[in-house]
């Protein structure tokens, strides 16, 4: 048997995790259940404003670093979403890699969750990208620290609902930013992916009278819109979406990175506001996106709906509750558009700065 030590990991990794210019990470730990083969990254950004809360992504990373990187990037857009949402959590986020429809089984996850609550609640974990309510049901049984539970297992339930809802309240501030009126009626809305959170974020759309164009690379996933709204367009791929005439907003809804070298010069739309997480592929995006006048609505800012839903679950499920707080994101996106404007910057960099005087000043009262 092998043993890999810390000095084979890659300099790039060993950067990334001690990186001081976006303000390091408390904790990464690499967890490892051989009988069930379980490997995962749980990586706890900041817990200047309470406990870590973040979902769990289970993915086919194409190495391991990439899953390092993913759970870091991750873990770091979840302290800012969570300080930007009102909520007192800090950020973090687990990848669980491989295969979820050839690797998940109640053994591995309930291996996760031992590992999950070894961390004796400095990290709180959720549903993401692979993972799901019954999924949760079962790493709870393992951990006190799991949310986005069924209802029957005192949880609440599918949290894609209200983040579809947390974007369609960024989309109507975009929309009352940029052309004086909150409403999507009459206007082409893309959206990449329709998946857990898409397909509600459709819904909305449509109640609210936009032409809506759709991709998704499952063929399930597009059968269950199409049938259901005839009216709805659907197109090849994303590269086609970006290049639709006419589009209004783009909305991308599936894996991070969507926002490109490549993607942002084609884009046809004047907005961007999408469920995705870092959309933003590299530093220097969200300056090509404001130079090419493209409204940028921070991805972590209007898909928070989600996190505010299984961050309630923490004190006792209330839904209407959560969506009065879901609701805030219209006024936060105009917040942040207006700072930008202000400050001179583009909308990412204002979200970042408001997210940051968060953490800095509860770090800060910490130390009083």
């Amino acid at each position: 048997m092998g043993v890999t030590t810390v000095t084979e990991m890659t300099d790039g990794v060993l950067h990334t995790l001690f990186r001081t210019e976006q303000g390091g990470h408390e904790q990464v730990v690499l967890c490892q259940d051989r009988a069930s083969g379980l490997k995962a990254v749980i990586a706890i950004h900041s817990t200047a404003l309470g406990p870590a809360l973040g979902g769990t992504r289970f993915h086919a990373y194409a190495s391991d670093e990439e899953a390092v990187l993913d759970a870091l990037n991750l873990s770091r857009g979840m302290s800012y979403k969570n300080a930007l949402a009102g909520l007192d959590l800090g950020g973090g986020k687990a990848v669980i890699i491989g295969d979820p429809d050839v690797l998940k089984s109640e053994e591995l996850l309930l291996a996760y969750g031992r590992f999950v609550e070894s961390l004796g609640g400095r990290y709180v974990t959720a549903c993401d990208v692979g993972t799901y309510v019954a999924d949760m049901d079962v790493v709870s049984r393992a951990t006190r620290w799991a949310t986005g539970r069924s209802p029957e297992n005192g949880g609440a339930g599918d949290s894609s609902v209200l983040t579809a809802y947390g974007v369609f309240q960024g989309m109507r501030a975009s929309a009352q930013h940029l052309w004086g009126d909150p409403t999507l009626r009459g206007r082409k809305v893309g959206v990449a992916g329709v998946g857990k959170v898409g397909h509600y974020l459709v819904e909305h759309l449509l109640e609210d009278g936009a032409e809506v164009v759709i991709t998704d690379v499952r063929e399930e996933s597009l059968r269950r819109v199409l049938d259901k709204h005839p009216q709805v367009t659907a197109v090849a791929d994303t590269d086609a979406l970006i290049r639709t005439e006419g589009l209004d907003i783009y909305a991308p809804c599936a894996l991070g990175g969507a926002l490109n070298d490549e993607t942002v010069p084609a884009l046809t739309a004047r907005v961007v506001c999408g469920a995705a997480n870092n959309q933003l592929a590299h530093q220097g995006v969200e300056k090509d996106l404001a130079d090419r006048g493209i409204l940028y609505a921070p991805d972590y800012v209007v898909n928070a709906g989600g996190v505010i839903q299984v961050a309630d679950e923490l004190h006792g499920f209330d839904f209407d509750r959560c969506k009065k707080k879901a609701t805030k994101i219209f006024d936060t996106t105009l917040e942040i558009f207006a700072r930008a404007k202000a400050d001179g910057i583009p909308p990412a960099a204002a979200a970042d700065r408001i997210a940051e005087q968060r953490m800095s000043e509860a770090r800060a009262a910490r130390t009083v």
